[in-house]
């Protein structure tokens, strides 16, 4: 009997590394399924934010988004809190274009061109303050949207030293325009032209002026 249960124990190691990544595995499915729905919620969010306004209720999203409601207040427990999620990931989504455009390592003005291009493709994804989405106050938020307004500064910089952009042009003229031009357009649910013609119109505006 001893020599059974010494066998037993012997063999629980082995038992054990075998388990643990079969474990590990599981962990990365159930936190990849979770960061899946995560993001079909705040998907759902963003639609119907912009088709009905933040005051849109929270039943209609989590039925957008195929989960109950209680589902959705466990997640955030208040419009404020998801408005918030929201305001992030478009943060996030406007630094990614940045950060792409600034390695594409074109001259200024041509990086400027490829952000604005990039957020424009993004315009139904975005809930922004000036789009009239909430104030950011989450700290994660703020930093987010700073990180934003480095990115475009590091741009304009670029610009101004190749001599591609003029000297005057700020970070907030370069905002106030990403935010125009990524506004979506009423009643035109097909793809527009619209805002890359006025991008056009606008670069042209901040090239320097001919000597």
């Amino acid at each position: 009997m001893i020599g059974r249960w010494l066998r037993r124990c012997h063999d629980w190691p082995v038992a054990m590394e075998h388990d643990t990544p079969a474990r590990g595995s599981e962990k990365r499915r159930v936190r990849s399924d979770a960061q899946a729905n995560r993001e079909r919620v705040l998907a759902a969010a963003v639609t119907a934010v912009l088709r009905e306004g933040r005051q849109v209720p929270m039943g209609t999203i989590a039925a957008d988004a195929g989960v109950g409601i209680g589902t959705l207040y466990r997640r955030y427990p208040n419009r404020e809190a998801l408005l918030e999620a929201l305001t992030l990931r478009a943060f996030h989504l406007v630094l990614e274009c940045a950060e792409n455009a600034e390695n594409l390592n074109e001259p200024g003005l041509a990086t400027l061109s490829s952000f604005l291009d990039c957020v424009i493709s993004h315009a139904d994804q975005l809930v922004l303050p000036l789009h009239g989405g909430p104030i950011p106050t989450a700290a994660e938020t703020l930093a987010a949207r700073s990180s934003v307004h480095q990115a475009l500064q590091r741009i304009l910089e670029r610009g101004r030293r190749d001599g591609t952009i003029r000297a005057d042009a700020t970070t907030r003229d370069i905002i106030a325009l990403t935010a125009l031009l990524a506004q979506p357009l009423p009643h035109n649910p097909g793809p527009d032209q619209a805002p890359r013609r006025l991008k056009a119109f606008f670069l042209d505006g901040l090239a320097p002026p001919a000597r």
